[in-house]
């Protein structure tokens, strides 16, 4: 029992039982995938006018400029059921449970097929925003943290869970999910642009 205990203790001091942190390929293909589709979404709102920014093509639709409300309030939200879960205790238990590989989470969240109705605080017009750019600059802080967290963190990513209405994910699927869901409206922008009726340049 003597020896067991010293071969723990051992272990630990020279980290060998500390928490698994990101492989470097981990973090690299996060990193890209984050930064691909902020540049997508960027290039989908570069150059529009005002009337196209605000085009709807129905009165129940969003504009490319509520799609940003959207994208923008969600990504802080987000993050912060990411921050919850990586200040729970990590459960290998539970991540033992998960079915969905990371590709498919990322397959998942940016497929436009199955279109839901999103909760009303996420709605456009009650996001707080009053302007694109407002929206823009609270975008683009939030996703410079979450690129910062996945370059820096010693988390164990894939052991802390986050639970959702619609099911679980580990925290690095998350991130993905988190990064996959901009992608998802930078479609809904790029829809609009081709609806019958969308102002010219």
């Amino acid at each position: 029992m003597k020896i067991l205990m010293t071969v723990l203790l051992a272990l630990v001091f020279t980290g060998a039982l500390t928490a698994q942190t990101l492989t470097k390929t981990e973090r690299k293909e996060a990193v890209k995938y984050i930064k691909w589709c902020t540049k997508e979404l960027k290039k989908s709102l570069k150059g529009l006018s005002e009337a196209q920014l605000s085009f709807k093509p129905a009165a129940d639709r969003w504009s490319p400029q509520d799609c940003m409300y959207h994208i923008a309030f969600s990504e802080g939200t987000l993050r912060g059921a990411l921050d919850q879960a990586l200040n729970a205790p990590a459960d290998p238990k539970a991540k033992a449970e998960l079915k969905a590989t990371d590709e498919e989470i990322k397959a998942g969240v940016v497929s436009r097929t199955n279109k839901v109705k999103t909760a009303e605080p996420f709605q456009p017009e009650n996001t707080g925003y009053k302007s694109l750019a407002e929206a823009i600059a609270a975008f683009d802080g939030k996703r410079a943290m979450l690129i910062e967290l996945v370059k820096t963190t010693n988390a164990d990513l894939c052991n802390h869970i986050v639970a959702l209405p619609f099911g679980k994910m580990d925290a690095y699927q998350f991130i993905l999910f988190i990064a996959g869901h901009s992608n998802r409206h930078t479609q809904q922008i790029n829809e609009v642009k081709t609806v019958e009726g969308y102002p010219g340049s």
